[in-house]
């Protein structure tokens, strides 16, 4: 799972009078953000050439296995993806806490939680990013507080507490970090490697000093 943010400057957001609920775009076309991808026009056309309903998180609390705080209806359009309505769960703390932030801006922005195919995204000339000509899955949209480039940090140091074996800090690194399956599998099979030969040097010493 990858994560895309796009500051509230640019999100255009509007608020409705009296409610916490606001439009505006979740992400746009033709920009560079900080990982030097950029997404291109009709990239949503799979996930959101109609009107459809997204989840809202605050952080992509979904890694953490938090409920939603909200829900958003959100459709392509020739500027990127739009909100078309932002409502937040009335009675949930966190998304009343986060209704207030957003409205205030306090907040840095709102950021998609997607996947793309290989197929789909092609590495750039300089080597600093891709294109990204079609998103293979939108799982949510969350309003958040850190730069898109840090979410995977933090959202992975928290979920490898609640790990309890090698596969599923193989399934995390693909899901929270945006490991490919083969990058992830790989790192899984190197540290076992690794651990395999510090035992084998505990034994050798072990015997050794008998």
């Amino acid at each position: 799972m990858e994560f895309k943010t796009i500051p509230l400057a640019d999100a255009e957001l509007k608020f409705v009078p009296d409610s916490g609920a606001f439009t505006g775009y979740a992400a746009k076309f033709g920009g560079v953000d900080s990982y030097g991808d950029t997404i291109h026009p009709g990239a949503f056309t799979g996930v959101a050439a109609t009107e459809t309903e997204v989840k809202m998180y605050f952080n992509h609390g979904w890694v953490k296995r938090e409920i939603p705080i909200g829900k958003m209806i959100v459709v392509q359009d020739d500027v990127g993806l739009r909100v078309k309505s932002a409502e937040f769960t009335a009675g949930i703390r966190m998304a009343d806490e986060a209704a207030l932030a957003v409205k205030h801006r306090t907040v840095n922005g709102l950021s998609i939680g997607y996947r793309v195919s290989e197929e789909k995204s092609k590495r750039k000339a300089d080597g600093k990013g891709r294109d990204i000509f079609g998103i293979d899955f939108l799982k949510e949209v969350s309003v958040v507080d850190w730069p898109a480039d840090g979410h995977a940090l933090i959202d992975v140091k928290s979920s490898i507490e609640d790990a309890e074996s090698l596969k599923e800090i193989e399934s995390l690194l693909r899901d929270a970090a945006g490991f490919s399956r083969a990058d992830a599998t790989a790192l899984v099979s190197r540290i076992k490697s690794l651990s395999h030969g510090e035992r084998e040097q505990i034994k050798s010493s072990e015997l050794t000093a008998a």
